[in-house]
C-alpha cells in the first residue's frame, strides 16, 4: 500500500527521484501513464496488470470506454529506477502533468501519483474545502472512515 507525500524536484533532463518507500513497493520497473485531475498515476506491473484485465471488459461498442481505453493506454510507459533512484519521465507525460520543476509524488493505496506542485497544491486546497462533505457521501455509500 502506498501512501505519505514527498516533495521533489525533476531535473532538465525530465529525471525524477522516487522515495525510497515507494520503490520498495514498485520495484524496479514499473508503469507510468496520464491520470485523472491533471497528474500521473504510477502503477506496479501487478497492480497494471488487474487494471488492463478490468479496461479490458469494457465494452468496446461505447464511444467513450474506447476513449478513456485509447488515452489511457497511449500514454503509458515502462519506467526503470537507475542507481540513484530516479526515474525518466517521457516528454509527453511531463506535458501532459505540467511537471517543469517542483514535483509531488504521494501514495494513494494501490498506485503512486505524480503533480506539479502547483497543481497538486490547489487540487488540494478544493478537495480540503470539501472534506467533510465527500466524507459524508462516502459513509452514505457504507464505507467506513
Amino acid at each position: 500500500m502506498f501512501m505519505s507525500e514527498y516533495q521533489h524536484n525533476i531535473d532538465a533532463k525530465g529525471r525524477l527521484f522516487i522515495p525510497a518507500r515507494f520503490r520498495e513497493g514498485l520495484g524496479d520497473s514499473f508503469i507510468i501513464t496520464k491520470g485523472l485531475d491533471g497528474c500521473l498515476f504510477v502503477y506496479t506491473r501487478d497492480e497494471w496488470d488487474a487494471l488492463e484485465q478490468k479496461l479490458k471488459s469494457l465494452p468496446f461498442t461505447r464511444g467513450d470506454a474506447r476513449a478513456f481505453v485509447r488515452f489511457f493506454f497511449s500514454g503509458a510507459a515502462i519506467c526503470e529506477v537507475d542507481k540513484q533512484g530516479r526515474i525518466l519521465i517521457p516528454g509527453n507525460l511531463r506535458e501532459y502533468a505540467g511537471l517543469e520543476k517542483d514535483v509531488v509524488v504521494i501514495g494513494v493505496s494501490t498506485r503512486v501519483e505524480i503533480w506539479a506542485k502547483e497543481q497538486w497544491e490547489q487540487y488540494s486546497a478544493r478537495a480540503a474545502a470539501s472534506y467533510e462533505e465527500i466524507a459524508e457521501k462516502l459513509i452514505d455509500s457504507n464505507i467506513s472512515l
